[in-house]
């Protein structure tokens, strides 16, 4: 008798531990473990029809999506409302602040005379201390116990500087330097701010000068969604940079917001009443994803265990090895997708309860959490229309090509890190696409797709002969080599496999061992075989025990 063969009617012993007897060999007992493997990998319907069990984990996944797409827009209303408001102040505080500022402004604000320096930082103080008069928002200074907060000018500079150009001689400490004047808003600073502040600039050794100072406002909009106001406290930062010493100092404005409850408020209506509404379907979100975290962990738990009990069984009933790719069918990688859904929804869903209750304001966060949570429970979808065999091929398509697509990727890196890096280095002075390398990076890609490609021709005809024939040889191999070579080759790649899945779809041979062995298993979901849970071959008292004695 071969070796691949059974053998019935007697013991057979294993590396000198383990034995199958008779029953554990019996075909039956084979016939029991092949349709324990079939009802393992029936979808959702046909086990529902072979047991009569009802599908609880994709009508949990059908409730998450409804749920986390709900949350997902109330959050995002939310959100939206506050970039909206954060955008529109930091544009509120341009216009009163920089003289002479313009909406849709190309470039930096920048100035280039001294005179125009002192006007502008002048200017900046003087609307600061009639803020009250001139905004049309609910601006107001920070409270610092009873007083206002100051408004702060600090200018940085070299701590000593000789410098020659005519001569081309210089004489530099480049130690740095800070010196602050605070001002409170206080009425009685008149126009005549140049005498009473005693501040003055050295150019020469000036690197930058800070103006800082403190707004608070209450975001009033969200009533309108029921949602309680929030208070907005905004640190405004007004730079003006002379680090290039260029002769040009850029100015620009930015500013940190804090977010936090107010105070003492009071809303006429149900709006806390509608707060406790919120927070209840956020907790309610949580459970969700909870209860399904709980049983796809079981699931690829229980998948593990079966994955072992068949590769025992293959290796001591036929002398087999089965293969990686055969135990990782075992595995489920959309319970492993839906797993880390569950993880972000309920994270991000915490993180929203802090920023409703006031407690955080970590928006960004929140955001990325419950963005990515959303897109992976509606990329899940995809499993479901797998069940039916027309649907699925996108599925097996991505399946089949991922590993062919990453290593062709990977090669073609290669040769965009150069480009990337050559473009960067010849052509940043003269073109500022490729100015920094992640500028590089953008515009080579924006031309992969066909993006402003006569724009960023165009730019390199006013150059030196030399660089604007480089920048032609440049640009012309890396387009070419990239949308007539590169990219089509991707598209082939996804295409043959495309092919490929058709085909096999078309053949009706099981394509692995795994598929082999369950395909003998002829009984139909409805045929009522799958009604107990057949006993497992046992070894020793169990395949478990097998396999720790081996």
């Amino acid at each position: 008798m071969e070796e691949s063969e059974p053998l019935l009617g007697e013991e057979r012993r294993l590396n000198g531990h383990c034995r199958w007897t008779t029953h554990a060999l019996d075909t039956k007992a084979v016939e029991n473990f092949r349709r324990k493997l079939k009802y393992f990998f029936m979808n959702p319907c046909e086990k529902y029809r072979a047991r009569g069990r009802k599908p609880w984990k994709l009508m949990l996944q059908i409730l998450k999506i409804v749920l986390i797409t709900a949350q997902l827009v109330s959050f995002g209303l939310s959100n939206e409302m506050m970039a909206t408001f954060k955008e529109d102040n930091l544009m509120t505080f341009r216009h009163l602040f920089l003289k002479g500022y313009k909406d849709h402004q190309q470039g930096s604000f920048a100035l280039y005379t001294k005179t125009e320096v002192y006007e502008h930082i002048y200017y900046i103080i003087d609307r600061y201390m009639n803020l009250q008069n001139l905004t049309l928002g609910n601006l107001a200074y920070e409270m610092d116990e009873d007083d206002y907060t100051p408004l702060s000018i600090c200018q940085r500079f070299y701590k000593n500087v000789t410098i020659d150009p005519g001569r081309d001689t210089f004489d530099i400490d480049p130690q740095i330097d800070k010196d602050c004047i605070s001002i409170n808003p206080e009425p009685s600073l008149d126009s005549s701010l140049e005498t009473k502040l005693n501040f003055s600039l050295d150019f020469k050794r000036l690197l930058s000068v800070n103006i800082t100072f403190t707004l608070k406002t209450i975001n009033l909009q969200t009533v309108r969604h029921h949602e309680l106001p929030d208070c907005y406290g905004f640190h405004v930062m007004i730079i003006f940079d002379n680090h290039a010493h260029s002769g040009k100092i850029n100015i620009m404005v930015d500013n940190d917001v804090s977010i936090y409850e107010c105070r003492d408020w009071n809303v006429a209506g149900n709006s806390s009443k509608t707060d406790y509404l919120l927070l209840l379907f956020d907790f309610v979100v949580i459970l969700a994803c909870f209860a399904s975290f709980i049983l796809c962990t079981r699931s690829v738990i229980r998948g593990i265990q079966l994955q072992f009990e068949f590769n025992i069984f293959f290796h001591a009933y036929y002398s087999k090895i089965v293969t990686w790719s055969d135990r990782m069918e075992f595995v489920n990688g959309w319970y492993i997708f839906i797993i880390i859904s569950d993880i972000l929804t309920i994270t991000g869903s915490m993180l929203k309860v802090g920023i409703q209750t006031k407690f955080l304001t970590s928006y960004d966060v929140c955001s990325i959490l419950l963005g990515t949570a959303t897109m992976l429970v509606w990329i899940g979808v995809i499993r479901y229309l797998g069940f039916f065999k027309k649907y699925n091929v996108l599925i097996l398509t991505l399946r089949a090509a991922f590993p062919n697509v990453i290593r062709f990727c990977c090669c073609a890196t290669m040769i965009y890190l150069g480009y990337c890096f050559c473009g960067w280095i010849v052509l940043g002075p003269y073109h500022d696409k490729f100015r920094t390398l992640d500028k590089v990076t953008e515009c080579l890609f924006s031309l992969i797709n066909g993006d402003d490609m006569f724009g960023t021709f165009l730019r390199m005809r006013d150059k030196s002969y030399m660089v604007w024939l480089f920048s032609r040889l440049y640009l012309y191999t890396f387009i070419s080599l990239f949308i007539y070579m590169v990219l089509s080759l991707f598209i082939a790649l996804i295409t043959d496999t495309y092919e490929t899945i058709k085909q096999n779809q078309k053949d009706t041979e099981p394509e692995s061992l795994l598929q082999a062995f369950i395909a003998e298993c002829r009984d139909q979901p409805e045929s009522g075989r799958f009604q107990t849970d057949e006993e497992p071959l046992t070894c020793c008292g169990s395949l478990w025990e097998c396999f720790k004695r081996n």
